[in-house]
């Protein structure tokens, strides 16, 4: 009886190990596939609101880099528009510019910095080579940046969510490199507001005499058509530093 007994125990203990191995094997993969399948779609809702992809997650389908006509210095990879900090044409970096102009809109996206890295978001800008070098010499931007681990300290018109060079944030809503940022821009007859993680961190009006008069004074100053247009490309910016961005989507 005693050997009958260990027998049986040991029979249920390989049963019950046998078992728990198999779910343990089966879950991740179970909650992989949730969580792809989950990233660069549109809810039903979503659809009804008018929302689009830009990013399907597998191609670069809908963007260029500024002035060309494809995609250089990108990959796509788990989901992801990656800038790989590589240096483009005369030092500037492979920016790349919606094919689809916009005027007023919404856009919704999610992004994450490398440590010490630097980017932006910019709208409004104009792609016409003859007369600018880079999409910043026309297009507002919208600032992203490790504000803990840059290497120099930051004015607050430059940590992320600021219009980068006129409005700073109104708080810090960052989250620390490694983690997705969740960002939104809406553009409404001139009306400008930036979000990040929820939060409003700044509202401006484009066009006017303030809008002017900050160009003027600022950094700006040597850059005559900056932030003048009606109307223009959207564009990510390369600014030689490795940034993730996903969900991109927009609403007219």
């Amino acid at each position: 009886m005693k050997k009958q007994s260990i027998l049986l125990y040991l029979t249920m203990a390989l049963f019950v190990a046998a078992c728990s191995n198999g779910k343990s094997d089966k879950a991740p993969q179970e909650t992989a596939a949730e969580t792809t399948e989950q990233l660069n779609t549109l809810t039903q809702e979503e659809e009804d609101a008018g929302w689009r992809l830009l990013f399907d997650g597998q191609t670069t389908n809908n963007w260029h880099v500024y002035g060309k006509d494809s995609v250089s210095g990108w990959k796509v990879e788990n989901g992801e528009l990656v800038a790989l900090g590589e240096a483009g044409l005369e030092g500037l970096g492979n920016d790349i510019v919606s094919n689809e102009v916009f005027e007023n809109f919404e856009l919704s996206l999610e992004w994450k910095i490398s440590e010490a890295g630097n980017s932006g978001i910019f709208f409004n800008v104009v792609e016409d080579t003859t007369k600018y070098k880079a999409v910043y010499e026309t297009g507002p931007e919208y600032q992203l940046i490790d504000d803990v681990g840059f290497p120099m300290e930051l004015e607050d018109w430059q940590k992320s969510g600021a219009n980068y060079g006129m409005h700073a944030p109104a708080k810090a809503a960052f989250k620390p490199v490694g983690e997705f940022n969740h960002s939104r821009i809406i553009v409404q007859n001139g009306q400008v507001e930036h979000w990040l993680n929820g939060e409003k961190v700044v509202a401006y009006t484009l066009w006017t005499p303030e809008w002017k008069e900050l160009i003027a004074a600022g950094k700006w100053e040597d850059f005559p058509d900056y932030g003048l247009a009606k109307k223009g490309h959207l564009a990510l910016q390369d600014h030689g530093n490795q940034i993730w961005f996903r969900n991109i989507k927009v609403k007219k």
